[in-house]
């Protein structure tokens, strides 16, 4: 059997057919908004990277500070023989726990971008020759058809992305692993940890505009894709830490009142002067919280472990 296999879960106009899709919900209601997966095509792509290395974003650095130091010991407590990631992308801070599972069998990336999973099995595979690959190309926040693999399993779902998550969706991807967990196999979960609100609102509002470039990159894609109009240059990047939820909120505010047509649409689009479109939240979290969310979903947290600083954890969970 070859060490690399694709298969392909998303029919071939899916990506297509869902941003149609939310953008035509998300820019017809009020107040506006558009899911952060659309910030990532390849340029979005290459400005998160950026993003990742400016000193005001820390989770990056925090999320690799604890695997590094405890790929070990999630090792030995998960003791996975299959190692299945969420939204895996170059799968780079992955090879991490790769090189800590001695009994690892398979790896199972699961992502949207095809081009992104041959290429990240490319690379592991040249460093890992006896490493089985089988990639998926899904969308993980769907229902997802795993292939057969020997036990037990990890998934693993890091960088945060659970906080991109509205609290009910939340529960449905929780209630969704759990699901697909046997007896033995286990959830690594990534979530950024509440903390000041400076630090937080920095994380997301960059001195060097990298992140507003970011933000605005979903206008760009929009316009490229379906057609629309919109003037990047009449919007505001805007990033607000909500104390109630909390939660960071990424923001495009229009600077005038202005009018949008989405040609492949058919479609109108008003804004207001000042009139904000909400691109993303990213929730942060307390280790009560993990707990309850987990519990609900029919998990137990196992194992937490933080950077040096508190900023980033990292938690283990099991199905009860």
């Amino acid at each position: 059997m070859s060490p690399f296999q694709l298969t392909r879960t998303l029919p071939a106009d899916a990506t297509d057919a869902a941003l149609r899709a939310d953008v035509r919900s998300g820019l017809t209601r009020h107040p506006k908004t558009l899911p952060p997966k659309w910030f990532y095509d390849a340029r979005g792509s290459d400005l998160f990277e950026e993003i990742t290395r400016l000193e005001e974003y820390y989770p990056t650095r925090a999320e690799r500070e604890i695997l590094i130091a405890r790929a070990g010991e999630i090792a030995a407590a998960s003791g996975a023989r299959t190692l299945i990631e969420l939204g895996s992308g170059s799968s780079e801070k992955t090879k991490h726990l790769l090189d800590a599972l001695p009994e690892l069998h398979t790896y199972v990336p699961v992502d949207v971008s095809e081009s992104a999973l041959a290429g990240a099995a490319e690379a592991l595979l040249a460093e890992r020759p006896g490493l089985s690959v089988h990639a998926l190309v899904a969308d993980f926040t769907h229902a997802l058809e795993l292939p057969e693999s020997p036990g037990p399993r990890l998934v693993a779902f890091l960088g945060g992305t659970l906080g991109n998550l509205l609290p009910a969706e939340r529960a449905e991807f929780l209630r969704s692993v759990r699901a697909r967990l046997a007896p033995g196999d286990g959830l690594l979960l990534g979530t950024d940890l509440v903390k000041d609100e400076a630090t937080l609102v920095a994380a997301y509002d960059d001195a060097a505009g990298v992140t507003a470039a970011f933000d605005k990159n979903v206008l760009a894609v929009v316009n490229r894709e379906l057609g629309a109009d919109f003037p990047l240059d009449d919007f505001d990047h805007v990033a607000l830490w909500d104390p109630e939820h909390e939660w960071i909120e990424m923001r495009l505010r229009a600077r005038r009142a202005l009018t949008v047509k989405i040609r492949e649409l058919d479609l109108v689009v008003q804004f207001e002067e000042g009139e904000e479109l909400r691109t993303e939240i990213s929730a942060k979290f307390r280790e009560e919280r993990v707990r309850d969310e987990l519990a609900a979903a029919g998990l137990r947290l196992d194992q937490w472990w933080t950077d040096t600083a508190g900023r980033f954890a990292l938690s283990l969970a099991t199905a009860d």
